[in-house]
């Protein structure tokens, strides 16, 4: 005899009814965490998530099956299927290509993600209304094979330190991983490629100061055990999980905002589908004033110009970029002819 199946629930969702069905599937199978877990979470988080998300076109990373099924990454919202009040954005691709993506314009846009098998948020770093000028500097701390989430915390704090003197107020939060990542909310003034610019000169100089721990280099075979900020986060159609984002892996961890304070402190395994929203119940979110200032990147387009006379031009884009004027060679240096020719 077959075994009954849950049925699907309609849940009120910030004055819209969300269908939730199958709320049974097991989508963490270690933890045993259901699509009502995920579900749930991302309704206990709203506040949070909204904050990452308002207005952003965002990417779906879909587990339709649980995390160990088949996933995908949804970049175009379709119009079947789909309910009359989801709000969609225009974006463009490098290729030119353009699509329409999810753009939460409330917590039920987040729910009926999570009813669609949505394990993690992929926001752009722009506005609905200015979707080629980025409102956010992200900058993303990843380490190398062998180095710890103490080494990390390390390098981010040099970045704390060089965004204390520009005056700026910035936003540190885990990856979900052994990863950090670090927000700066800017006027949407400027363009991708001139953002990507900025951080590239940011990093550059985080990079002056601790040289023998952290790295701008783009080829692997250069970094050494260093910890790697991936300047590339800013090029245009490049996205990073958001904050209060599940990641999927199997301990259902959380890309969780923390204060400067408390990073050194924490683990990243503390920050999970079950331990986040009791977090926020009694701490509030670190991220709650964000947007509260949006800082002017002239001084470090200055450092970019500044780097660019002293010989430091642009760096590598990623390998399925189009290839940009000013780029170097997108040749990992042990491969690079002329450069052994040279020597």
């Amino acid at each position: 005899m077959a075994a009954s199946r849950t049925p699907a629930e309609e849940i009120e969702v910030a004055g819209h009814s969300v269908r939730l069905s199958s709320p049974d599937k097991v989508c963490f199978p270690e933890r045993g965490y259901t699509k009502r877990d995920v579900f749930e979470y991302y309704l206990a988080v709203g506040d949070g998530i909204m904050r990452a998300l308002h207005h952003r076109p965002t990417t779906l990373q879909r587990f339709p099956d649980g995390i160990d099924g088949e996933m995908f990454f949804q970049k175009r919202i379709s119009t079947r299927g789909v309910p009359p009040w989801v709000q969609k954005a225009t974006i463009s691709f490098p290729s030119g290509r353009t699509a329409e993506e999810l753009c939460p314009a409330d917590l039920a846009h987040v729910a009926w993600a999570a009813q669609m098998g949505t394990i993690v948020f992929h926001p752009w770093p722009v506005r609905a209304a200015a979707a080629d000028n980025p409102d956010e500097l992200r900058m993303d701390f990843d380490p190398q094979p062998g180095l710890s989430f103490a080494d990390v915390v390390a390098a981010a704090g040099v970045a704390h330190e060089v965004l204390d003197e520009l005056g700026w107020t910035s936003y540190p939060k885990t990856s979900g991983g052994r990863g950090v990542h670090v927000y700066v909310r800017i006027r949407p003034d400027w363009s991708f490629v001139q953002v990507r610019r900025a951080a590239i000169a940011l990093a550059r100089e985080i990079e002056r100061r601790s040289p023998d721990r952290i790295t701008t280099s783009w080829w692997k075979e250069e970094r050494g055990d260093r910890v790697f900020i991936d300047y590339n986060q800013m090029a245009r159609d490049r996205t990073i999980a958001c904050a209060y984002s599940l990641r999927a892996n199997a301990r259902a961890t959380v890309s969780t905002p923390v204060t400067w304070a408390e990073l050194a402190e924490v683990e990243p395994d503390d920050f999970d589908l079950r331990t986040v929203p009791a977090r926020i119940a009694e701490l509030g979110d670190p991220h709650a004033g964000i947007d509260d200032v949006a800082h002017d990147i002239t001084p470090l387009l200055e450092w970019s110009e500044r780097d660019e006379k002293a010989g430091a031009g642009d760096l590598p884009y990623p390998p399925d970029h189009p290839k940009m004027p000013g780029e170097p060679k997108r040749v990992q240096p042990s491969k690079d002819r002329d450069l052994k020719n040279a020597k």
